[in-house]
């Protein structure tokens, strides 16, 4: 085994583990932060036109 040579890791391969890991860890931090953090409820108000409540 030692006079084999080692053959180089294609890069497509490379380039897609490593876009998959990339995946996989902002699909880790998106549903940690889903799971964890809680919205806080508050009012909210906004002005709305009078021209947009005519319709004109």
């Amino acid at each position: 085994m030692a006079n084999q040579q080692e053959r180089p890791v294609p890069s497509l391969f490379r380039f897609l583990v490593t876009v998959a890991v990339l995946a996989g860890a902002v699909y880790g931090a998106m549903w940690a932060v889903a799971t964890y953090v809680e919205p806080q409820p508050r009012e909210m108000s906004q002005v709305v036109p009078a021209n947009r409540l005519t319709g004109k």
